[in-house]
């Protein structure tokens, strides 16, 4: 193994294993970028980045600029005189002059078997999707959204109860193992980038707001794959009287009528297509209970109609 000159860019959770595996293999960590602290909660504290709180767990150098795009910030980047970068859910974007200072380039980590999935959310998309396998991949960057050529990619069956982060932290710590083969095959001019094939070319565009809502309308077997997909954020959530109602757990279940329709004193729900039993909900402000529960509390009979 040859040891780097590493500075390592990330923010979310996602990117901590890759952080960790680069440090276990012998790398020197110059730097770790991350988005600034944000403030979160009732309180509206400020919070750092989960990448930032363990940079500093290793006595790291951390920055935190809002862009890379000023002068300033582009010079201390090169001072750092990187070998290597690795990049993984920063969630900025990289100018061209920051591209082309690290001499081996810079190394992403994604969430997706490319081309399938480039874009800001691949494993929720891939799971909403219904896709049979999924993965993850080392692509050398360029200034396109995730087209650069591949370094190193796995693949895995989906498992059938994935949530967005229970696989994520699965693609993680297989990423950062990936990784660090990656840095060694460049390091050793082993590596062999191949470039994305022209077909299959998919775009994960980024979790909004406006999809929490649960349209009864569609199969059974679409709204559970967003019941998972949608964790944590933005959700999959109904409307009873006032209130919303936030889906944490869902089963397909046997049973069939009007879209919306309570069948039973579980707490399945007629969908378009099927039928879904809600295993575990919650209430804004409330804490979390299975479905038979909550139908007792909301004084639910078969054949109410959710909204």
């Amino acid at each position: 193994m040859v040891g780097l000159d590493v500075v390592v860019m990330g923010t979310a959770a996602f990117a901590v294993p890759s952080l960790e595996a680069v440090l276990a293999a012998g790398h020197r960590v110059r730097a770790v970028y991350s988005q600034p602290p944000r403030r979160h909660g009732r309180g509206m504290k400020e919070a750092r980045a989960p990448l930032h709180e363990a940079a500093l767990r290793h006595g790291l150098d951390v920055r935190t600029p809002a862009s890379l795009r000023d002068a300033d910030v582009q010079a201390a980047f090169a001072a750092h005189a990187p070998d290597a970068a690795v990049v993984v859910a920063y969630g900025l974007i990289l100018p061209r002059a920051i591209l082309a200072l690290p001499r081996l380039g810079c190394l992403n980590v994604h969430p997706s078997v490319l081309p399938r999935w480039r874009g800001a959310a691949p494993v929720a998309r891939a799971i909403e999707a219904g896709d049979a396998e999924t993965g993850v991949a080392i692509m050398l960057m360029n200034e396109g959204l995730d087209n650069g050529p591949v370094l190193a990619s796995e693949r895995l069956p989906m498992p059938p109860d994935a949530t967005t982060p229970t696989l994520e932290a699965d693609l993680a710590r297989r990423g950062a193992r990936l990784l660090v083969a990656a840095l060694d095959a460049l390091a050793t001019g082993r590596a062999r980038p191949r470039p994305q094939a022209a077909d299959g070319v998919s775009y994960a565009r980024k979790l909004g707001r406006d999809e929490d809502r649960i349209d009864w309308r569609e199969p059974a077997t679409a709204i559970e794959r967003r019941v998972r997909a949608f964790q944590p954020w933005p959700g999959a959530v109904f409307r009873l009287g006032d209130d919303w109602i936030k889906v944490l757990e869902a089963k397909l279940a046997e049973g069939a009528g009007a879209p919306g329709t309570l069948l039973d004193d579980r707490l399945t729900v007629a969908c378009g297509t099927g039928a879904l039993r809600l295993v575990r909900v919650q209430r804004a402000g409330r804490p979390a209970t299975d479905g038979a529960a909550f139908l007792r509390g909301a004084r639910l009979v078969p054949g109410a109609v959710l909204g």
